[in-house]
């Protein structure tokens, strides 16, 4: 006969495994990493692209996540993205630093002469669906810093080499730089 220590136990003990079993799964996200991570201690790079440095911070592909992406970029005086755009909602913050955002409507056959806004530190910008832009660190002292956070990733982005390209000549990079990486190559048959 089972005493009554024991069966309370065995009820306290049941009762609590679901529990402590949610707590420990709470600490860890998809793909098996930790919820909180030291953004110092995430894999950084450039892109090939001088002065820019690029850390996925939360991403669909490297970590799972299905809605949106989030970014930490930093940009050099001088250097800037190049003129895109993509089909997903951007916003950012800027945490340092000041710069230029120039934006042009997707309503036209081509982007046109963009508007010119002035941005600063905790600005907040938000980029509407496919319109076309182009973000410079135009402080010739300061690095820029900004926080990104888009829709609908992975981003499907389309590059213009000028603002009077049309939107149809734009050229599609996808994946993009920083997805290409989590993207698995299909193994080809040697025959």
């Amino acid at each position: 006969m089972v005493g009554p220590c024991l069966i309370s136990f065995f009820f306290f003990f049941f009762n609590l495994l679901p529990f402590s079993q949610a707590l420990e799964a709470s600490h860890w996200s998809i793909k098996g990493l930790p919820l909180v991570r030291n953004i110092g201690e995430l894999p950084q790079d450039n892109y090939g692209r001088g002065g820019f440095s690029h850390i996925t911070v939360a991403g669909s592909l490297l970590h799972g996540l299905k809605e949106v992406e989030v970014w930490l970029q930093t940009f050099a005086p001088g250097s800037h993205t190049p003129i895109h755009r993509h089909s997903c909602e951007e916003v950012f913050v800027v945490l340092k630093g000041s710069g230029t955002l120039f934006l042009a409507s997707s309503s036209h056959k081509h982007p046109g002469k963009p508007e010119e806004h002035f941005i600063f530190s905790n600005n907040t910008v938000h980029i509407p669906v496919n319109d076309v832009h182009q973000v410079w660190n135009s402080n010739e002292h300061e690095d820029l810093q900004v926080l990104v956070i888009i829709s609908r990733p992975p981003i499907k982005v389309f590059i213009y080499e000028d603002w009077f390209m049309p939107h149809t000549a734009a050229k599609l990079k996808f994946p993009y730089y920083w997805d290409a990486q989590c993207f698995q190559e299909p193994q080809k048959d040697e025959l």
